[in-house]
């Protein structure tokens, strides 16, 4: 079983940055599959990412060239690097783990392991 927690959010104004991290515990963080999905309210939730155990990456197409996200084993984490944020971002961020999902998959009823998200808001 994996256990998440997420950090780093927090406001900031429009164009700017934040890197969002993703702490995993638990025996299975190697061979997991990671990703990043961001909830705004009144929305579904939304694809934003996803990182193999061995670092091959999917972005949502309209997440490419501003959002990146890696992952360190060494350290158990994975990051959600933002970039030229927009006020459209504003939204919480949850990391989800699983280890049996290609990176493609995009719905996030087949992620079994939730953090419990960190609020990102941009200002205009």
């Amino acid at each position: 079983q994996v256990q998440l927690v997420e950090s780093g959010g927090g406001l900031v104004q429009a164009g700017g940055s934040l890197r969002l991290s993703c702490a995993a515990s638990g025996p299975t963080f190697r061979a997991t599959s990671m990703g990043w999905f961001r909830q705004a309210p009144g929305k579904e939730r939304e694809f934003v990412a996803a990182i193999s155990w061995s670092g091959l990456t999917y972005h949502a197409d309209s997440k490419k060239g501003r959002f990146t996200i890696s992952r360190d084993n060494a350290k158990n984490t994975v990051y959600l690097q933002m970039n030229s944020l927009k006020p459209e971002d504003t939204a919480v961020y949850y990391c989800a783990a699983d280890p049996q999902v290609p990176i493609t998959t995009t719905n996030p009823n087949f992620y079994d392991y939730w953090g419990q998200g960190t609020q990102v808001t941009v200002s205009s």
